[in-house]
């Protein structure tokens, strides 16, 4: 009779950190052009963009996009930490992705409360 094959947790932070990679690459350089070198000129009034955040389309893709920067960063950190040794293994995942959830957290929290 074979044993059970254990099972790892790998792929549940794998996943959003292969999307943040791939949405970081595809949109990251149109955002900051955007925000950073074409709204300045003109920037948006606060009705305007909370009237951006209000739909729940886009305040649903701004919280995706902004969440995934966060779980594709935890996971660098958390790699570039285990490389460096800074610490146990399991204290340097809590760190890294117990920030990348606050932060989730905290967008959903910011992103709810400019729509009421």
């Amino acid at each position: 009779m074979s044993k059970p094959v254990k099972r790892a947790a790998a792929p549940l932070f794998w996943l959003p950190f292969g999307a943040g990679g791939m949405v970081s690459a595809l949109f990251g350089v149109g955002l900051v052009i955007v925000s950073g070198f074409l709204l300045p000129d003109d920037p948006p009034n606060y009705e305007t963009a909370r009237a951006f955040v209000g739909n729940p389309l886009s305040g649903l893709v701004l919280f995706a996009v902004i969440t995934l920067f966060f779980w594709h960063g935890a996971e660098r950190l958390y790699l570039t930490l285990k490389d460096m040794r800074a610490g146990p293994k399991p204290l340097l995942k809590a760190a890294s992705y117990g920030v990348a959830g606050l932060l989730t957290l905290l967008t959903l929290g910011v992103l709810l409360s400019l729509r009421a």
